[in-house]
Formats: structure tokens, sequence, C-alpha cells
């Protein structure tokens, strides 16, 4: 039988001078081209296909294939996740079972127990495969069987306890299994929040997933005190106090990683809602190249951060992206030779090297207070989680003032109007000019699905009538539409993109600010000298593919 390292050398796909470390035949074969793909000199597919020729088995790739969810149900989740397999098809009374590793003859034996029947194995590349698992062996049944369950034992569980869950509980209790697997299925579809959400007759958990919530679950309203219990001892939240809203935090484990979740409760009139926020810092490069910038708009932004002095602004609604464009610009300026002092409520990313400020007002540390108190601790970077007052507002103005790199947010809804805001907020004209630098203004957008994403027709009219820049006298230009696969969950996008607005604080804005100028006039103004405007910058995304003209149209006025 030939070895994995002369299969991949008969296809070309492994470099000549790699066999003097690599001994074909070798027992360590398999390690050993592990380690390549671990490398990058081969990819994942190439292993596992290599894998299914050396095993004389067929290789399958799960995202297009149309697995038998009966086959599926024939092996418990448990297992599936314990061996790294999937059954996907019955053929001619056998079981098609895709594996990572086609030798471990201890899954197959244990598949052909459990399922009863003949196995025939087949070869998926392992990301593949695990991503398969977690669509087809998805949390729901469990959460549905877990509820009722839970009705069942709602009496002993308020019997131990007045709030109808008690610190105590073993993790196997169903009130515990209940919310590990809520949280886990999120962290599992990349949601980036949990609302728990009280009704008149139920409970309703929805995921927000790239932007856009998604109801998950109905659970009967019997198990609200548990759930909202749990979670707020979990969080370390005072279950005592259900009138006014609270904060809190917690720490989950999730294949073999942490992850923090900021928690925030709410009073309703059914009962106190529940969000939480997924801080998964793993799935953030802390790269600007990755945040979607065009050249003219990462060029303009690069040579406002790299200066030693003045003041930069992120501005955009919740959930925008600002936090994360904020870390990576920080990511970027950070140096061994430089002190960085953050403040923030809360601090959502935590990252070496960097001095971080938790604000903490019951104990009298505000924005204001810290940063008067760090601008005594010789910074030469500041950042500022917001800025909400006047007085934090002055705070920072003066600090850009007198030689320090101040990064902060605002919430307005484009580029100019962080002027007049800050106008509005009682700092003087004349100081904002001075000290403000660069302004990016941004949005979140869902990125089409790679694998099912279309042409779409479009006409000249509908483009003029959406003032989408085109030649005229050349072709229409190819844009796309989703369509929706099991890629993507049928909802035809995947992932998020920024569209941004990056305004330079010229000598003319600066002259527009003193004479108080609507953000209107600093707009047009703005966009005079080479500004792209939040909608056209989208359209430049939606003619390079990535995302269509419904989704700009959704995020951008």
């Amino acid at each position: 039988m030939a070895s994995l390292t002369e299969i991949l050398i008969l296809h070309g796909l492994l470099p000549i001078e790699k066999l003097d470390t690599l001994m074909a035949g070798d027992p360590a074969d398999e390690s050993a081209v592990r380690a390549l793909v671990d490398s990058g000199v081969i990819t994942e597919a190439q292993f596992a296909r290599a894998r299914a020729e050396q095993a004389g088995l067929a290789f399958v790739e799960l995202i297009d294939f149309p697995v038998d969810r009966h086959a599926v149900s024939l092996v418990t989740p448990a297992m599936s996740r314990r061996h790294q397999v999937l059954p996907i098809a019955i053929e001619a009374g056998r079981l098609v079972l895709a594996m990572v590793d086609p030798g471990n003859v201890f899954a197959i034996d244990d598949v052909r127990e459990s399922a009863r029947m003949r196995v025939i194995p087949v070869v998926a590349e392992k990301n593949d495969l695990l991503a398969a698992i977690a669509r087809y062996h998805r949390a729901d049944d469990e959460l549905s069987n877990l509820t009722t369950t839970m009705e069942d034992e709602q009496a002993t569980v308020e019997a131990s306890s007045a709030f109808g869950v008690s610190d105590s509980l073993d993790d196997d209790a169903p009130i515990v299994r209940f919310v590990n697997l809520l949280v886990s299925q999120a962290i599992q579809d990349k949601a980036s929040d949990i609302h728990i959400e009280p009704a008149e007759h139920n409970l309703r958990v929805r995921y927000r997933i790239d932007g856009v919530l998604h109801e998950m679950q109905r659970a009967p309203k019997s198990i609200q005190n548990g759930v909202i219990s749990r979670l707020k001892i979990m969080s370390d939240i005072d279950i005592a106090e259900r009138r006014k809203p609270q904060d809190g935090r917690m720490s989950v484990s999730h294949a073999g990683r942490q992850i923090d979740l900021r928690v925030a409760t709410l009073p309703t009139v059914w009962g106190e809602k529940i969000v939480m926020r997924i801080l998964d810092n793993s799935s953030t490069t802390m790269d600007l190249h990755a945040l979607n910038l065009l050249e003219h708009n990462y060029e303009a932004y690069k040579k406002s951060y790299t200066k030693p002095y003045g003041m930069i602004l992120i501005t955009g609604p919740t959930g925008s992206g600002k936090s994360t464009t904020l870390y990576t610009t920080l990511n970027s300026v950070a140096r061994p030779e430089i002190n960085v002092i953050t403040v923030e409520d809360p601090v959502e990313y935590r990252m070496a090297d960097i001095n971080q400020v938790q604000v903490n007002p019951k104990a009298g540390l505000t924005f204001a207070s810290a940063l008067r108190s760090i601008l005594r601790s010789d910074p030469d970077v500041v950042l500022l989680g917001e800025i909400r007052d006047h007085e934090t507002a002055q705070i920072a103005i003066e600090a850009s003032l007198t030689g320090h790199l101040v990064l902060s947010t605002l919430h307005t809804n484009d580029a100019p109007s962080a002027i007049t805001r800050l106008t509005e907020m009682g700092i003087e004209p004349f100081l904002v000019g001075s000290a403000l630098d660069c302004v990016v203004a941004q949005r979140l957008a869902r990125r089409l699905c790679d694998r099912c994403k279309a042409p779409a027709e479009v006409t000249v009219e509908r483009l003029n009538q959406l003032r989408f820049g085109f030649d005229p006298t050349q072709p229409l230009p190819v844009l796309y539409q989703p369509i929706g696969c099991q890629n993507c969950s049928k909802t035809g996008y995947r992932g998020r993109l920024a569209v941004h607005e990056v305004m330079t604080v010229s000598e003319n804005i600066e002259r527009l600010a003193v004479d108080r100028a609507s953000s209107a006039d600093i707009g047009r103004a703005a966009r005079l000298e080479g500004m792209i405007s939040l909608r056209d910058d989208g359209w430049e995304k939606v003619r390079m593919g990535l995302t269509s003209i419904e989704e700009i149209l959704r995020v951008v006025a």
C-alpha cells in the first residue's frame, strides 16, 4: 500500500525538497503529513483526499452532499462527536459513514453495533465533517426534550429554591443542561447575541446571526424563573433583584477555549429579559486589512492613526463593529516603546501588553475621572470606550491637543455629524476643529455566500434610481444576489463585512466647524475633497461581488 507521502508526491502536492525529511513508508508517515497540514504546506482537503486514496475509499464533500436525516438519526450525537463520524446515507441496506480517520476500527464497530447495520466508510475533510455534525446534530431536539423534562420536574426544582433554581445544582440538572445547550448552540451558530425574552405564555429564545435575529426556541412559561435565575447566578447578578436592570459577565468553555459573555437584564411586563453578548475574540483577526476598507479609505485612515497625536472617532449605531475597528487600530499602533491605556465599559476584549481600565460608577470610577487619572500615568495612546458627556469629551479633546493619540467612539449617523455632535455637547467649535483628525462612520452588512450567490438581473433604470455609479458606454456590471444553500443555512449570506465613510478633517472642514456649519454642509465639503459616502462605499462592495444591493439598502439610509 502506498504511503500518504507517496500519494502526495504522485499528485504533485508535496514539494520535492520535503523528501529529505519525509521517508515514504515510514511508520510516522501520517504524523509527518499532519505536520505539513499544520504548517500550511498542504491543505486539510488534500490530506483527506490522500487518506481516502490510500485506503481505497471514496472522498465526499459534505457541504453539497444530500445527507439522509434518517441515516443521521441512527447514531447518537455523542458518538458522532466522540469518534468524529457522521452517517450520511443508506445504500443497499448498508450505512455510509463519513469519517476523518478511516482506520479507526473502534468507531466503525461502535456505529455498527448502534445502528445494527453493516458500515461503508468514506473519508471527509475534518472541518467539513465537524461543521456537518454541528449542523445535523443541533441542540434543538435535546432542548425540546429538556423543556418537557423540566416541566415535569418543576415542582422539585421550585422546592429547592424560592426562585426556581439552586446555586448548587449539579451539571446534569435539566435547568443547567438547558442553559448550557442554549449558550453552546449560539456559539456553534456564530451568533453575536442571545436574547431570552419572557412573553405572556412562553419564553422565547432568539439568536442574532450576521446582524439579523432568528427565533430558535420557544420554551414553556413554567421554566422561565429557573432559566433566568440560573443565568443570573452564572453571571454573578443578584437573583433577588427583579425590578431594575443589572449587568454581569460570565465565562464558558466551548471546544477547548474560554469564551466570555456580557450579560444584561431588563425588567419587562412579563418578566426579566436577558441579552447575552458573545465576546469571542478568537474569530477577530486584529488585522486592519480584514476590515474591508477600500484602498482610498485605508490610506486616509492609516495617515491619521500613525500620527503621534490627535483624535480619531469611530461612529455608528450599536452593533456596527465600532469596538472591533478600535481594537484592531489599537493592535496596529501598540508597540513596546509606547504606553497604551484604555478606559472601557465594559472591557470586551482583553489584549496583551495593554493597560485596560474597567469603568466602575459605583466606586466613583467614571469615564471622566478615569481619564483624568490616566493622563497622569504618562500615556502615549488613550482609548476611550465611548464619549457620552461634556466632561469626558472636554478632557479627551484636551488630551489630543497635548500630544496624545486619542481613539474613541460616538453615536452619530455619519462622519460629518460627529463634529456637530461634539459642538452640541458644549465643546468649543475651534477646539473640535483643532483636535479632531479623522472620523470613521461604519455599518455592518451581510456578506454573500460564496457557494450559492448568483448573478442578479439589473436594469439601467434601477441603477440610475439607486445612484449606482457606472459607465453607460460599457456593459452593465455583473452584480450578485443571495440564493441559499446548506453552507449558509438557506439565507444566502455567510459572515459580515463593514461599510465605511472616512472623513479626514482638513483646513476647510476645520473652518466650517469653527463657523458652526451644519453636518450637511460639512458632508458636501468632505465629498468634494474625496470622501466616499457610506452608500457609495457599499455600492463598491456590491460591484466587487461581496454583498447585494438589498443588503446595502437595509443598512445604509
